[in-house]
């Protein structure tokens, strides 16, 4: 039971925390107002909403750039353990720049690829 009791602390903080914070907003939060025909309308990354609000087109452009930036965020999220670790495989005597240098190659060949078709272009 000693060993667990740490756990079991973590827990019941986390429950109370949980706990504290929905007690706050319910006390503290705004509270809704009537609601009008206006505040009732849907609306959703600068479109209003309405019958015709499902055919609204947009363009590409806006798809190609969060996927190129998720490309390169990855890129970052996979390289940082990589940096805090690097000096501990030197120590060891472990290789680990080739695998490096073909993870970056790979991710600037890919960037290479979208600069050469010219997704990085806006005004085309």
């Amino acid at each position: 039971m000693n060993a667990c009791l740490p756990v079991f602390l973590q827990l019941a903080l986390a429950a109370a925390v949980a706990a504290g914070v929905v007690a706050a907003s319910q006390f503290l939060g705004q509270r809704r107002r009537r609601a009008t025909r206006l505040t009732d309308t849907p609306y959703e990354c600068g479109v209003n909403g309405g019958p015709l609000a499902d055919q609204a087109r947009f363009n590409v452009k806006f798809l190609v750039t969060a996927l190129l930036f998720l490309l390169l965020d990855v890129e970052t999220v996979l390289l940082l353990p990589w940096v805090f670790v690097f000096r501990d495989f030197l120590a060891n005597g472990a290789v680990v720049v080739a695998p490096l240098l073909v993870f970056a190659g790979v991710i600037a060949a890919g960037l290479f690829y979208e600069f050469r078709r010219g997704a990085l272009e806006w005004e085309r």
